[in-house]
């Protein structure tokens, strides 16, 4: 794992909303966040480290209102950890550089992986390909 800013570094960096979801495993309302239309070509990073995660061509609309892909730009940048809050068992995604908290991984997505990268528009930044 890479160093990440400390904490107050942290809360000056990130918004209210970054913050509570990277850091407090936080989940952003449905249908609420800036990336979950959006239908632009280019890569997915860590909102915290910059870390690549995920790329457009793997984003589809799963209609659960949160963004959502079937795979991981690098499988060396996502992690995953066994979340058993709100009483139900779950699979949480983090960045593994920096622990950020990014999502949920669940077993219902299309192929070819069969998964859905459930993840919050909060713990993402988006760098666009477009010209």
């Amino acid at each position: 794992m890479v160093d990440k800013p400390d904490d107050q570094e942290l809360r000056r960096k990130l918004t209210d909303m970054q913050y509570n979801v990277t850091q407090g495993h936080g989940t952003e309302a449905p249908f609420s966040g800036e990336l979950n239309d959006n239908k632009s070509a280019g890569k997915y990073l860590c909102v915290v480290c910059g870390a690549h995660l995920f790329d457009s061509d793997t984003k589809y609309d799963s209609g659960s209102g949160w963004p959502s892909f079937y795979d991981v730009a690098n499988k060396e940048n996502l992690g995953e950890t066994r979340d058993g809050s709100l009483g139900m068992t779950r699979t949480e995604v983090h960045c593994k550089h920096c622990d950020a908290h990014q999502g949920h991984v669940f077993p219902d997505g299309p192929a070819p992986t069969g998964l859905r990268y459930c993840i919050n528009s909060a713990s993402l930044k988006f760098e666009s390909s477009e010209e």
